[in-house]
């Protein structure tokens, strides 16, 4: 009977410690296999088309590239590969960048060495893991209202500004150039899209929050 292949890890920190360090402890762990190390993000996309690694650890603060961007660079050329984000930084602008950028995973680096392995595991199976203030970041973002306007196309927010200026359909279907029958509907949506009733509260409600120009 064969054995479970091993997870093969490119472990990405600046500082050469860190990495000293995980790689001491990957060694414990029969099912994971370190394959590289990469000081920098530039170096971790190459090794990534070299060695084919299943999991990147990729610190998020590093000199030349963020490993957000160099998340998101792995993620677009070599799908297959999981990013987990390992860092002393608990910012909630880094973690949701992390995150937007395709990594699986945001760990502190305060974690207990069995949580990381289990993280890795869980990252290679495309299971997400979390420290609790990553955690407690998309819950904030989950939370917050959504703010009006924010899923307007870009044509509505022409018309939009149009009816701003006090045109009205047919003046704005002879500055666009299309039927009114077009900005009837475009009107319609766009009250629909900032929840309000008439052309005068969706003007006081673009007026207010600066949804024009």
């Amino acid at each position: 009977m064969n054995s479970p292949s091993k997870i093969r890890l490119l472990l990405v920190d600046d500082h050469l410690m860190v990495r000293l360090g995980l790689a001491t402890f990957l060694r414990v762990y029969e099912d994971l296999q370190l394959v590289g190390e990469a000081s920098d993000a530039e170096n971790a996309i190459l090794l990534c088309k070299e060695l084919h690694p299943d999991v990147v650890i990729m610190d998020m603060v590093m000199p030349d590239m963020d490993g957000a961007e160099a998340t998101l660079t792995i993620r677009q050329q070599y799908p297959n590969i999981q990013v987990l984000i390992l860092t002393s930084f608990k910012d909630e602008k880094l973690i949701q960048k992390a995150l937007h950028a395709g990594a699986i995973g945001y760990l502190l680096k305060d974690v207990t060495a069995e949580a990381l392995a289990q993280a890795i595991r869980a990252a290679n199976s495309g299971h997400i893991t979390l420290s609790p203030e990553a955690a407690q970041v998309l819950v904030h973002v989950v939370n917050q209202p959504s703010v009006p306007g924010s899923d307007l196309t870009e044509k509505e927010r022409i018309v939009l500004a149009l009816l701003v200026d006090g045109l009205n359909n047919t003046q704005i279907a002879a500055r666009l150039v299309v039927s009114p029958s077009t900005i009837k509907s475009h009107v319609s949506n766009i009250l629909a899209k900032l929840r309000v009733t008439s052309r005068a509260q969706a003007v006081a409600l673009a007026v207010r929050n600066q949804l024009v120009p």
